[in-house]
């Protein structure tokens, strides 16, 4: 399974990104998909902050730091993962990473269930 994010970038406070994963390598539909985020200072992998999660019945969970602000989707083919990004603050500036794992439920996973992820990419918030 490969993982590529696209989609980063800077923006001001109170702006909007849209990240996308481009999901390859893998046949049918039963997988649980991530975004997770690692913030400045917080650099080792246990330090992995979950943001939202999809599970293969589309059921969708957010971190509360973003809840509200931000929104996880796929696509019908579920070849793509987004993340749609609102009213970003500072706080937000870090290295975001998709990740997924061959399993159906997202339930309580913890980072290192995941057992594919994508190289990360930088968002940065300018207050």
């Amino acid at each position: 399974v490969q993982l590529v994010e696209s989609g980063g970038g800077s923006v001001q406070a109170g702006g909007s990104l849209r990240l996308s994963c481009a999901v390859s390598g893998y046949t049918g539909s039963s997988f649980c998909m991530g975004w997770f985020r690692q913030l400045p200072g917080k650099e080792r992998a246990n330090e992995r902050e979950g943001v939202a999660t999809i599970d293969a019945d589309s059921s969708t969970t957010y971190s509360l730091s973003v809840k509200g602000r931000f929104t996880i989707s796929q696509d019908n083919a579920k070849t793509t993962l987004y993340l749609q990004m609102n009213s970003l603050k500072p706080e937000d500036t870090g290295m975001y990473y998709c990740a997924a794992v061959g399993l159906r439920s997202c339930s309580g996973r913890r980072w290192y269930e995941y057992n594919h992820w994508g190289q990360g990419i930088r968002i940065t918030v300018n207050s």
